[in-house]
């Protein structure tokens, strides 16, 4: 059997009893470290589970993932998610993948930011499609993503957006060699998001969406030293909300009443 677990979005112990269960029964368990990361480290999973993991970084789960599925055509292996396993399609892509091959899956689902992102107090019926902002280069900037929050905003509709990771990325210039260099893991602050997205709105005035429209950011949910802040864009561009990992909401135009209550704890 191949598994996938979600670990839920705090530190070790946010797992179900059941994934800890099968954790526990499983011949080898591997810990996905490139979607997303855990308050903790690996060896305090370790301990909890009181079993070795061997980190899956993108190579491995992208590329290299047919040879463990097939190894699950005898054995039992497991592959522990940071969220819920279903977050990212690089998982359902495995299950496609798993199917091809003959092996039987199981998925244990668990809390993601897709569902605690309603912890600021905004109604989770309201959120439109959510979007995930890259980090900019020199040579890239892509924007796409913000006709969706328009789309979203136009709709009275909040946008969750999702902030870039790089853990375990191959450098650009290494791209072109043999070996391969990787970069230093860097992880998107909502500082680093607003900056872009106020670019982006200087750029482009009549979508409706202005520097002074109110944010949410949050670092860290589902952590005890989670952390939320409400206020403008503008105003955003010098927070510090700490450590990663962070995530930032454009609310819709018009709120309900209970939002804006919510909200004001916040400011």
């Amino acid at each position: 059997m191949f598994y996938l677990i979600g670990l839920g979005l705090g530190d070790a112990k946010d797992i179900t009893v059941r994934g800890l269960e099968i954790i526990k029964q499983c011949d080898k368990v591997l810990l996905e470290g490139y979607t997303s990361i855990l308050t903790v480290g690996k060896d305090v999973l370790e301990e909890f589970y009181q079993r070795p993991l061997i980190v899956a970084d993108r190579e491995l789960c992208e590329s290299n993932i047919d040879d463990t599925l097939k190894e699950a055509k005898e054995k039992d292996v497991a592959l522990l998610v940071v969220g819920d396993p279903l977050g990212a399609t690089t998982h359902t892509d495995m299950l496609l993948r798993a199917k091809q091959f003959g092996v039987e899956t199981q998925i244990i689902h668990n809390a993601s930011i897709m569902n605690a992102v309603s912890c600021c107090g905004l109604q989770l019926y309201s959120f439109g499609e959510t979007v995930s902002i890259p980090f900019w280069t020199d040579t890239w900037r892509p924007d796409s993503f913000f006709e969706k929050i328009c789309e979203n905003f136009s709709r009275n509709l909040h946008t969750l957006c999702l902030l870039d990771i790089k853990v375990k990325e191959p450098t650009e210039e290494s791209l072109t060699k043999k070996v391969r260099q990787y970069m230093d893991p860097k992880f998107m602050t909502v500082q680093d998001a607003a900056k872009q997205l106020v670019q982006i709105i200087d750029n482009k005035p009549d979508t409706g969406i202005q520097r002074t429209n109110i944010a949410v950011g949050l670092s860290r949910v589902g952590a005890p030293d989670q952390r939320i802040a409400v206020m403008s864009l503008e105003k955003m561009l010098n927070l510090d909300l700490g450590p990663p990992l962070h995530s930032l909401v454009v609310p819709a135009p018009h709120l309900h009443p209970l939002e804006i209550d919510y909200l004001e704890q916040f400011r």
